[in-house]
């Protein structure tokens, strides 16, 4: 039985993956900041699991830089996903210092206790995210694509993908095996950008950003947690992977198509202008309003088979269990 340490667990993609990892058998021990707090969640999140010695957690602090040195001596493999929501808050001078430092001081005390304590990881497996690329040009956006050996972007989250990236990877000095997914816009019902497009359908409201023509590079949160799970399984995955789904769509396209799940035809399209999100978003409407046609080939080339290949494949899913969830 594999013994994986998550750090971030408590976030929508750790918990799922938790879910996930219990379910292949795995052991998973969720490192946090405030353990009575977590396991308060872990209890709440996972009261179904029938052998709760599965999931527990460990103690770290990426301010004091500590971490819980037999967590590290207990784990076969590490799951790094810590960091601030890059979506969460505006982007201040002092918000965006604190994206870029708990990505990469957190991956700085991963690399400081594998190097300072004796250990058995065999790999491990970070996230990092397609903010990476530079946009896709609206004009030949559906002929450019963005592979995994295209340069940074010069932008913020270009730069904070590019620092995240190079502090994990100094794990591959000491030996260790070293996967890390450029993952998309995940769609769940449980949080993340997916919740905040439903919301403004409910009230029969299909709102467009901007033109609608940039294009959103997107994963289903089941085939993201598959991903890991092969990124972890598979030994023959090592290096940067696009964790996106094979079929990128336009804004428009993606918006419009949920609110015909959602509502049927009783919505009304509207666009929000790019100006109007400039002004209530400040810098982040720079990603929003980002055309990101992202390539998965590399993935298709590693033997993955995605459950959700298209829009309508993960919308179907998600809204039968909201419905089924409502009832």
């Amino acid at each position: 039985m594999p013994t994986i340490l998550i750090t971030g667990g408590t976030g929508l993609i750790g918990r799922n993956l938790t879910r996930l990892l219990i379910e292949k058998g795995c052991r998973v021990i969720i490192l946090t900041r405030n353990t009575k707090k977590a396991n308060k969640k872990i209890r709440k999140a996972f009261s179904s699991i029938q052998d709760p010695t599965l999931i527990s957690t460990a103690a770290w602090s990426v301010r004091n830089q500590t971490i819980d040195v037999d967590a590290i001596g207990e784990a076969d493999y590490i799951v790094h996903l810590a960091g601030a929501g890059v979506a969460e808050k505006r982007w201040t001078a002092r918000r965006k210092k604190e994206i870029v430092s708990s990505r990469t001081k957190s991956s700085a005390l991963i690399v400081k206790a594998l190097s300072e304590n004796s250990n058995k990881v065999k790999a491990v497996i970070s996230a990092s995210a397609i903010g990476w690329y530079t946009p896709t040009p609206i004009s030949n956006q559906q002929t450019v694509t963005r592979i995994e050996t295209d340069p940074p972007d010069q932008g913020f989250l270009g730069e904070t993908c590019r620092l995240w990236e190079e502090s994990i990877g100094q794990v591959t000095l000491m030996h260790k095996r070293l996967v890390k997914l450029r993952t998309g816009i995940v769609l769940s019902n449980e949080g993340g950008a997916f919740k905040s497009f439903k919301r403004p359908i409910r009230w029969g409201l299909g709102t467009i950003l901007g033109d609608g023509r940039q294009i959103i590079s997107w994963i289903h949160v089941e085939d993201l947690c598959r991903i890991y799970w092969e990124a972890i399984n598979n030994e023959q995955w090592s290096g940067v992977y696009n964790a996106v789904a094979p079929a990128p769509v336009t804004n428009k396209v993606f918006i419009l198509a949920l609110a015909r799940k959602i509502k049927g035809n009783f919505f009304i399209p509207i666009h929000v202008p790019s100006f109007v999100l400039k002004l209530t978003l400040g810098e982040m409407s720079i990603e929003v309003l980002k055309s990101a046609n992202i390539s998965e080939e590399k993935l298709r080339r590693a033997g993955f088979q995605f459950l959700y290949p298209s829009v309508e494949a993960a919308f179907d899913q998600l809204t039968a269990i909201s419905r089924r969830d409502a009832k």
